[in-house]
């Protein structure tokens, strides 16, 4: 195998290849996918002088660390958390220059729930559909990473635009999603509707890439029945029959039988995907653009 290639040492809970995501595939039943916080991805991309569309590698709460075979550059975004280089301390959020052999360790967040790698070259997995992305709903793509793996890397190209620093926003301590309602609302009580744009609610521990699933108060329809099989987009609000929103994210079924209560803004959703359960939730209702 060529020396363009990074051995994964320590998985981590959940680490995926992500990328811009395969979007106008929903008519196939393919879900978008790619990197739920998208800015925290590209910017890790800036830092290593990739094009905005190279994967990178997506961490879940507890990092992983890689070994490449031979020299690149990576950075860390998205969740903040401790990062060393052969147990040496290393900038998070800033390009950092590793020797071949050496291992890069992307520990446990500290804020926030999502991390972002990104290698000089891009991670060079097959793409399917276009785009390397695990989707763990679909099946799609490369699967999560695994002790011992090796993934290709692609080769460096250039010049694209660069930067050695950059803000990030803090992980929301309160998540303010804007939405817009309907198309199902009138299946909800005015009440119901009320509820859902007044109270608090909290993330639930049960959330994933698929959707940001809720804890609060349960909402009352004011039409019984079941609605038939439709589509559903990028943050869709649909309510199961426990009542509870479930905010739809990359990973999310193209279809769905529950209704769609709201839908939230798509600058809204890279904050819900660092939000960590118990992080209190508001759904502000705004006019259609």
């Amino acid at each position: 195998m060529t020396d363009r290639a990074l051995a994964v040492v320590r998985a981590g809970a959940l680490t995926t290849v992500q990328d811009r995501g395969r979007p106008g595939h929903a008519h196939l039943g393919v879900p978008r996918s790619g990197a739920l916080d998208a800015p925290a991805a590209a910017l890790a991309n800036r830092l290593v002088g990739n094009p905005p569309d190279a994967a990178v590698l997506e961490t879940t709460l507890n990092g992983c660390a890689v070994r490449p075979r031979s020299p690149v550059t990576v950075a860390v975004t998205g969740a903040p958390c401790p990062v060393t280089v052969d147990g040496r301390p290393v900038a998070w959020g800033a390009p950092v220059r590793l020797s071949a052999g050496a291992v890069l360790d992307v520990g446990p967040a500290t804020l926030g729930v999502r991390g972002y790698v990104a290698v000089s070259g891009g991670i060079a997995v097959e793409p399917v559909l276009g785009s390397r992305s695990t989707d763990l709903l679909s099946g799609l793509g490369p699967p999560p990473l695994t002790d011992g793996a090796v993934l290709p890397l692609g080769r460096v190209v250039g010049p694209h635009a660069r930067v050695d620093l950059a803000p990030q926003p803090a992980p929301p301590a309160e998540l303010v999603l804007r939405v817009t309602l309907g198309p199902r609302d009138d299946w909800f009580t005015r009440a119901a509707v009320r509820m859902f744009t007044s109270r608090v609610y909290r993330v639930s521990a049960a959330s994933n890439r698929i959707g940001l699933r809720t804890e609060g108060p349960a909402l009352q329809r004011a039409l019984p029945g079941e609605l038939p099989s439709e589509g559903v987009v990028l943050g869709a609000v649909q309510v199961p029959p426990d009542g509870r929103p479930v905010v739809f994210l990359a990973d999310h079924p193209t279809t769905g039988g529950y209704p769609v209560l709201a839908v939230v803004r798509d600058t809204d959703l890279p904050a819900a995907a660092q939000a960590v359960p118990g992080t209190p939730v508001r759904f502000v209702a705004v006019r259609r653009r």
